[in-house]
């Protein structure tokens, strides 16, 4: 699944330009250096997708121009009904029309495009479509995909999570050595990573027979990110936050 871009800004910022920071390529991770503690932190998190396109299509050949237009109407009506029925707002239903000459007929084919937030209730929709409309609707598997605004949300949370863990392995390595953690003096972005689906995933059926579950799995994005902190260290922890 291909993701948005990354915006060309950078989430974290440098806090303090004149701070010159340790090489990228450093193989070590934790070190200490003079009055201050150099740590490299990442993380990773995963976002299911937030959206669901659901595609049905109908079609009537009549002899009678009119009677095609009814009968792909009423079935129209009744669609549009449902999933407004269910929550689904008027601008995430979109339909489409197409009526030609065939022979010494006449056909009418419509197509209704319906956008789901809940996915429960696509469900719902879809079963209650199919016993009430049997083979006159043809409905196509769910779309499952990402807004752009999840896309972002997701990667805020995991710039913020290896930021969190950073400071965490800051912490740590300072009361190693008995020191107290100051304030951060950079925390700087060295990678960040995003792709879509699971990577181990092999599935030997072909995409129309997957399961709701795995369409979703599938459509789940992941992104990485790997932080680069300098923190000042104050100075010797005190007794009183050992004993705590």
């Amino acid at each position: 699944m291909a993701l948005p871009a990354p915006p060309p800004a950078r989430v974290l910022p440098e806090l303090d330009a004149a701070l010159a920071p340790a090489p990228l390529g450093r193989s070590e991770p934790l070190a200490l250096a003079g009055r201050e503690v150099h740590v490299s932190g990442s993380a990773e998190l995963s976002a299911r997708p937030d959206r669901a396109r659901v595609s049905m299509r109908l079609s009537s050949r009549k002899e009678v121009a009119g009677a095609a237009r009814i009968s792909v109407s009423r079935r129209l009506e009744y669609i549009a009904h449902s999933a407004r029925q269910h929550g689904v707002p008027e601008e995430n239903i979109t339909i489409t029309e197409d009526f030609s000459r065939v022979e010494n007929s006449y056909q009418m084919e419509a197509e209704v495009c319906i956008i789901f937030i809940d996915f429960g209730k696509m469900q719902n929709v879809c079963n209650l479509l199919i016993e009430k409309l049997g083979t006159a609707v043809t409905i196509s598997p769910p779309h499952f995909y990402h807004t752009p605004e999840a896309i972002d949300t997701l990667r805020r949370q995991v710039c913020l999570a290896a930021v969190g863990n950073t400071g965490q392995k800051a912490r740590d390595v300072c009361r190693v050595f008995g020191q107290s953690l100051g304030k951060p003096l950079l925390i700087k972005e060295e990678e960040t990573k995003e792709w879509g689906g699971h990577m181990d995933s092999h599935l030997p059926r072909s995409p129309d027979s997957l399961t709701l579950q795995e369409r979703i799995q599938n459509a789940t994005a992941y992104a990485s990110s790997r932080v680069f902190a300098v923190f000042e260290i104050k100075g010797k922890e005190s007794r009183r936050k050992k004993l705590l």
